[in-house]
């Protein structure tokens, strides 16, 4: 018994030593590692999968939220303002559905506490998904495959916008993007980067872009000034935070994007107005820390921006259910109404 009891403590002094070693594997830097998804209701995340990619969401039917946050395109869709309703121009840039779980809140002037909140947005939008709550729910009550799929996941015949926002808002906490080369070094790896991206990483510390990119997304966590050193001259008319909490000092305030996948989620800022890295780069300097990158300084921090890229979301394409006999069929070239 007590040699048991010796071995059972060994067993366990050789499990916290591990423990601490895995712990200690992961570099001390204001850029933590992306955490893969854990899913605790596979039947509701797969339920909001097929209403992401659902176009009857949609006034018109031909608009899902995959158009603008298209998860083959890093989340976004690579316009400087997303294609609505009757081919609307959008008003703003479309940020990255990836990894926005771990945003502050949603939207540029986080006007959405959260997924869920924001879900419910597009949908009403007359310039995006130009439908309304109501109607929406009542088209997916037309679709008996949908009825059934909700009441096994809910327990109940009546579908709501409740529901569809937190479906779709279960799927989307699901795409996060880990296993990045910078979270490989993170995590102890030094042949995952190489010397630019080094030389890019500690000019990106260095010069205090981390004051605002940190954390596990890179960014997100914040509000800042657009243009902080010098004036953002831009002819777009988005203010920022101000719309939402009507107070002056947050005028021209956004959210700080998430840097993760950045080399995927072109053209970049609220406007759109940045095409490549190399131009955030160089504007983002200029504007946000007063300081004029030299050519290869600016290749060195776009090189470690590179390596932000993770493991993109990979599945098989949800199958939606068919229209039932009273579903809407789409319409997308109607005129408005």
């Amino acid at each position: 018994m007590q040699k048991r009891t010796r071995l059972s403590l060994l067993a366990l002094s050789v499990a916290v030593v591990a423990g601490c070693a895995t712990v200690a594997a992961v570099r001390d830097e204001p850029i933590q590692p992306i955490q893969p998804a854990k899913v605790n209701n596979p039947a509701m995340v797969e339920l909001g999968k097929k209403l992401f990619f659902d176009p009857r969401l949609s006034r018109s039917g031909g608009i899902s939220c995959n158009s603008c946050h298209n998860l083959s395109t890093g989340g976004a869709d690579n316009l400087a303002a997303s294609i609505g309703d009757r081919w609307q121009k959008g008003g703003i840039n479309s940020p990255t559905v990836l990894n926005s779980s771990l945003n502050i809140a949603q939207f540029w002037d986080g006007r959405a506490k959260d997924l869920k909140e924001q879900a419910g947005g597009p949908i009403a939008n007359p310039a995006e998904m130009a439908s309304t709550h109501t109607v929406a729910v009542s088209t997916l009550q037309t679709i008996p495959g949908y009825v059934r799929e909700f009441k096994s996941v809910y327990g109940t015949d009546q579908i709501s916008i409740d529901q569809v926002t937190q479906a779709l808002a279960v799927f989307e906490e699901t795409l996060v993007t880990p296993n990045a080369r910078f979270d490989q070094w993170l995590k102890g790896d030094n042949q995952a980067l190489n010397m630019q991206e080094l030389r890019g990483y500690e000019l990106f510390k260095s010069s205090g872009c981390v004051a605002c990119h940190n954390g596990a997304a890179v960014g997100g966590n914040s509000f800042q000034k657009m243009g902080l050193i010098q004036p953002y001259k831009t002819a777009h008319t988005a203010q920022g935070r101000v719309d939402v909490t009507k107070l002056d000092q947050d005028r021209f305030m956004f959210k700080v994007p998430t840097l993760r996948n950045v080399e995927l989620t072109y053209p970049y800022f609220h406007d759109g107005a940045a095409d490549t890295l190399t131009v955030a780069v160089d504007t983002m300097g200029k504007l946000q820390l007063g300081k004029s990158f030299t050519t290869q300084e600016n290749a060195d921090v776009v090189a470690f921006l590179k390596t932000l890229t993770g493991q993109q979301p990979s599945f098989a394409l949800p199958h939606l259910p068919p229209s039932g006999d009273r579903t809407p069929r789409p319409d997308p070239f109607a005129k408005g109404g």
